[in-house]
């Protein structure tokens, strides 16, 4: 197979979807890899280390995807390069469905096959192609290095000839890969750590990285596949009167609350961030996605009375040696699934296939993403009119 990567657009982003290594890997089973030059520089791996891996760089996109039979990405493709895709080629990457319906619709439209790493089931077999969880691992900590440089405080608990120096009190709300690492990053510091989360499965995880697992008396709110389900507005009123005091006495709060294709439920209000100390942190993680704390936006550092509220965006991107790695040896797990004989063969009754395929032969064939946007094929308008015209 010829297998392209194309130069990531997207604003700030820095990770390519495969790296050197992995290309190489690719190279030695048999297959072309064609990268778009340029494609690796902002993860700090040059065109020629493609090269001695026996990839081929090509000047630009149209070049890089000429033939191709595969496009790994990133972010999703740019709506105006849609056309440069050789019909019926596999796209994969995060796709972001619930946001970026038009796209969708369009890649319909070109007869892509595209796969979306977001929709991927939880399931054992799925661990190595999990890119979500691997990306949510480097939010988790640099979330908590922010965090750490923002503060005006130490961490960790300091005893000097000038007195105790108390450590720092952190909570997590969310223990999920993201919450997990940020638990394990402020462990590490040395602060006091406090974690809640609608999964009562969780205690024992989070209480084995030494930090103590709040219970709240509310009914548990666990989904499907390991995720939290959605919640009723009842059930957060609730459980936001009862984490406010736990808000309250935070130095630092950081949200990870996601639930993948939904808008991200509101944790952290307003008057929680007000009944904060002045100096306290708050690092939401679930800003591109709605929010968790009220107000909070996207790659924004917002001053609520002198408590400092920062809306994450594309975190992972800030640390893209090791995030390019990771999600690399995602992409390409996944690819070796669809193609385990060297050529895509989709089973589309397997549950990895099924579960990731957004669209195929010019139709939206995923049932969760027909109904994150409310249609059922994205040529249906179409063919509608085309009856109407000829009623």
């Amino acid at each position: 197979m010829k297998i392209a990567v194309p130069k990531e657009t997207g604003q700030d982003e820095r990770r390519v979807a495969l790296v050197p290594d992995a290309a190489g890997r690719l190279v030695k089973a048999g297959h072309q890899v064609a990268i778009q030059a340029g494609a690796g520089a902002g993860a700090g791996f040059a065109d020629e280390a493609y090269r001695e891996a026996g990839a081929e760089i090509a000047p630009d996109l149209a070049a890089a995807v000429k033939g191709a039979d595969v496009v790994l990405e990133v972010q999703p493709v740019p709506a105006g390069d849609i056309a440069k895709l050789p019909e019926g080629v596999a796209l994969i990457g995060f796709l972001q469905p619930a946001e970026n319906a038009d796209l969708i619709k369009d890649l319909a439209k070109a007869k892509v096959t595209s796969f979306s790493l977001e929709l991927l089931p939880r399931i054992s077999r799925a661990q190595s192609m999990d890119a979500l969880s691997s990306q949510a691992s480097v939010s988790g900590y640099k979330a908590v290095l922010i965090a750490a440089e923002r503060l005006p405080k130490f961490f960790p608990m300091l005893m000097t000839a000038a007195g105790t120096i108390a450590p720092a009190r952190v909570l997590v709300l969310g223990a999920g890969v993201a919450g997990l690492q940020a638990i394990a990053t402020a462990r590490r510091l040395g602060a006091v750590i406090e974690a809640y989360d609608v999964r009562p499965a969780v205690k024992e995880e989070v209480q084995s990285l030494g930090a103590r697992f709040i219970e709240l008396e509310l009914e548990a709110q666990e989904g499907s596949g390991g995720y939290a389900r959605e919640q009723s507005e009842e059930f957060l009123r609730q459980q936001r009167e009862l984490i406010g005091k736990h808000v309250a006495a935070s130095d630092v709060v950081i949200t990870t609350a996601a639930i993948p294709g939904r808008k991200a439920p509101v944790l952290v209000t307003a008057e929680m961030v007000e009944a904060m100390r002045p100096g306290s942190v708050v690092i939401d993680l679930a800003a591109e996605s709605g929010g968790n704390v009220v107000g909070s936006k996207p790659g924004e550092w917002l001053d609520v009375g002198g408590v400092a509220v920062y809306g994450v965006r594309n975190l992972p991107s800030s640390m893209p040696v090791h995030a390019s790695q990771l999600y690399s040896k995602n992409v390409t797990s996944l690819l070796e699934h669809l193609a385990p004989e060297g050529t895509l063969k989709l089973d589309f009754e397997d549950e990895i296939t099924k579960g990731t395929c957004v669209t195929n032969a010019g139709e939206i064939v995923n049932d969760r993403v027909k109904e994150m946007l409310g249609v059922s094929s994205p040529l249906d308008g179409e063919v509608a009119a085309k009856r109407s015209e000829g009623a």
